[in-house]
């Protein structure tokens, strides 16, 4: 850029290889963006430190990321509240006769829950002190429930209500009413394949199975847990049919959520108010962290043009909607087992929606693209965060599980490339409930 003390490929390796340097000394990602900022912006001399405090606070200034916090803090108040049972309930008489019962009904919790709490981080944490120590105890390989319950999280984030989805939103100007009914058939396809995967490793390794539930028990089950069934439906078709905002979708989900634990279970004490409101807290900085130093680094790169540097080959490849698709699929695939999926969204999102947008692809389409792409890195290492996590938790080594849990990604992958040969399976939805989304 003309001017500057710092031209495009000096600024890009400052960048790039200082943040690349601090992963591999196991900084933390939106530490490490922040921190790689901070050079050139002592060098440049256009520039000052207080950039990166004034773009990370833009950041936070954002009436749609609030709905972040609010569906955390819905997830944990249904935890604590005794509403996370009853669903288990529910998802024990709904499959449990089905072979690999209790990692069956581990994927179908899974994905009642994406319909709640957006978080597959907070699903992974939920789910594995639930289903990892019970599951070994039935007789199931510890390797094989990491692997299940840390990729059946990875649900919370493509099926709506999801983080991801309202932060691509935010930074990508995509309809986020779009984006949550475009991410229903994915993420429920996604959850039907792994329970497939699941009955296959039941059949050939002898898990057990439960007894087939009376349609009494199945009724009774069904009852008790409806209303924290209808959580998902009052969040999305509110959005959908205009109520109200996102963000006002997650208060009011907070709301309900609150009533059900107190009113209705009347399983909510102060200590259980405290411990949800705590863990909320946490999970939420972490998460807003990355989107400000994510925001001050994005900025960087637009600021020197990187993006259109990185791009100027690729552009001349002259891609139609499904090599882009791959090609898309493959960046965010590759760059999720190396960076949180937020400021991959905020830094990669921007760079290759110029790509999307040359070679056709539909605003919503690449969204889900990208989205179910970085869902994989969740569970990939080096960075597979719920994939951490479960290991954390069973105490096992994440080398351990490694190759469970990538079988279990193959079926996904084949969603995935259907996803991308197939754009109606992302458009279907949104073009017959409210059309207008997708203008």
């Amino acid at each position: 850029m003309g001017g500057n003390t710092l031209n495009t490929a000096q600024a890009s390796w400052i960048l790039f290889g200082l943040f690349f340097a601090q992963l591999g000394m196991r900084v933390p990602v939106a530490v490490a963006l922040g921190i790689s900022c901070l050079p050139i912006l002592f060098i440049e001399d256009r520039l000052w430190p207080m950039v990166l405090v004034q773009e990370t606070f833009n950041a936070y200034n954002s009436f749609i990321l609030l709905a972040v916090p609010f569906f955390l803090l819905t997830a944990n108040l249904m935890n604590v509240g005794g509403i996370t049972d009853r669903m288990v309930v529910f998802s024990r008489a709904l499959v449990g006769h089905f072979p690999g019962a209790l990692a069956q009904v581990n994927v179908v919790l899974s994905i009642f829950f994406a319909g709640i709490s957006g978080s597959s981080t907070a699903d992974a944490a939920s789910q594995s002190k639930i289903f990892i120590d019970a599951q070994t105890k039935e007789g199931y390989d510890v390797s094989f429930s990491v692997a299940i319950t840390a990729v059946s999280a990875v649900l919370a984030v493509i099926i709506p209500p999801s983080i991801l989805m309202i932060v691509w939103g935010g930074v990508l100007t995509v309809s986020i009413g779009a984006l949550f009914l475009a991410g229903i058939i994915p993420g429920v396809l996604i959850g039907l394949v792994q329970m497939a995967t699941v009955h296959a490793y039941a059949k050939a390794r002898g898990y057990p199975t439960y007894a087939r539930a009376t349609w009494g028990m199945l009724g009774r089950a069904f009852i008790v847990a409806l209303p924290a069934l209808l959580t998902p439906f009052i969040i999305i078709g509110g959005k959908i049919f205009g109520w109200f905002t996102a963000t006002e979708s997650a208060c009011i989900a907070v709301l309900y959520a609150g009533f059900l634990s107190i009113i209705v279970y009347r399983e909510m004490n102060l200590k259980g108010l405290w411990t949800a409101f705590s863990e909320t807290g946490r999970l939420s900085a972490i998460a807003l962290f990355c989107v400000g130093t994510a925001s001050a680094f994005g900025w960087l790169l637009a600021y020197y043009k990187i993006p259109e540097a990185l791009l100027a080959g690729v552009s001349a490849w002259n891609m139609g909607p499904i090599a882009a698709g791959f090609f898309i699929a493959g960046v965010f695939l590759v760059v999720g087992c190396f960076l949180d999926a937020i400021p991959a969204i905020i830094i990669v999102g921007t760079i290759l929606q110029p790509v999307a947008a040359a070679a056709g692809l539909h605003p919503v389409h690449f969204a889900m693209i990208g989205i179910v792409s970085l869902a994989f890195g969740l569970v990939t290492p080096p960075y597979g965060l719920c994939l951490m996590i479960c290991c954390a938790i069973a105490r096992v080594r994440m080398i351990d599980v490694l190759w469970d849990t990538c079988l279990m990604l193959l079926p996904m992958l084949a969603v995935l490339a259907l996803l991308i040969l197939w754009p109606g399976l992302a458009l279907l939805l949104p073009s017959l409930v409210e059309p207008d989304f997708l203008k």
